[in-house]
């Protein structure tokens, strides 16, 4: 069974779909973005600011130099200051009525990594694609793994020579291993499979362990991905062994990341977008984002570098 630890609240606004946070180094700020309510928002422990942007915000990485690159469902972009203009980098290859960004961050690099989810469900239209815009002239986009539903748990092992990336209506983390100065996937193989949603399920079943969504690496390369819909974030070895589960304050834990000065302080997103009114009355702060200290501590997050920066 997971341990109940005891979360912190850090924010009292629920989003609808919270989801791609990390923690800003030199801000000692925690970012993140509601998909549904297209908005990134950002906070210091402090007071949260909001900031509305176009269309669906699937996931932001700060940016070298100042300001952060964002994976809008109409393309991807650079922003200079908070609020401020919109600088279209890269238009993703995919059909903007069915298909949106989702979760995605920089490698080390500096490159951005940008995953899609069908919305029709079965289309297996999603993919991932990564956006090179180091140097000069137009962003290079390329495809770096397709057919898949819903793209999530984008992540690199200690070493930088693994990528792993869920499909979650699959319960699949696959892995591939990465050559970063190619860029280029090889020798790929399933890293975690998980058991299929019951069809009869209810949130109270607490036998169903949930589906891979947004992930993250700690210091010891171990892999720390949110279960939707199984009400915890789990920590799997190098190896795949579970190592240990934590239960979350919502049903829906969308995404972990690692922050705070030590980077000892687990932070997840959480949903509440189109969930039961018996499952809110039991997780009220559904949407919203808990913190919970841990004693790994993560990586640091990477930032996006453009040909001004390269």
């Amino acid at each position: 069974m997971p341990t109940s630890p005891s979360w912190t609240l850090v924010d009292t606004t629920p989003c609808e779909l919270g989801e791609s946070p990390f923690w800003h180094p030199q801000e000692q700020r925690l970012y993140w973005v509601d998909i549904p309510g297209k908005q990134i928002l950002r906070t210091n422990h402090g007071a949260v600011e909001r900031w509305d942007v176009p269309s669906e915000p699937g996931c932001i990485a700060p940016a070298l130099g100042g300001g952060w690159v964002m994976a809008l469902r109409h393309g991807v972009f650079r922003a200079r200051q908070w609020g401020g203009a919109l600088e279209h980098i890269a238009t993703l290859p995919y059909d903007t009525a069915t298909v949106r960004a989702n979760d995605g961050k920089c490698d080390a690099l500096g490159r951005f990594w940008v995953g899609t989810i069908d919305e029709t469900k079965k289309a297996q239209s999603a993919a991932l694609f990564c956006v090179d815009a180091r140097h000069a002239g137009a962003a290079i986009v390329q495809t770096m793994a397709d057919q898949a539903l819903t793209a999530n748990g984008l992540a690199w092992s200690l070493r930088g020579d693994t990528v792993y990336w869920a499909d979650t209506p699959k319960h699949l983390v696959h892995a591939w291993d990465f050559d970063a100065q190619s860029n280029t996937l090889s020798a790929h193989r399933t890293h975690l499979q998980f058991t299929p949603k019951p069809a009869d399920w209810r949130f109270a079943d607490t036998s169903y362990q949930g589906r891979p969504d947004g992930a993250a690496v700690d210091a010891q390369g171990n892999y720390w991905v949110a279960m939707f819909e199984g009400a915890r974030v789990c920590q799997f070895a190098p190896d795949g062994r579970l190592m240990a589960e934590i239960k979350t304050p919502a049903q829906c834990p969308t995404m972990p990341c690692f922050g705070g000065p030590d980077l000892k302080t687990l932070f997840i997103t959480t949903a509440r977008h189109g969930r039961s009114e018996a499952e809110l009355a039991q997780y009220p702060n559904s949407g919203c984002v808990f913190s919970l200290p841990v004693e790994v501590p993560g990586l640091a997050v990477h930032f996006f570098v453009d040909g001004a920066q390269s």
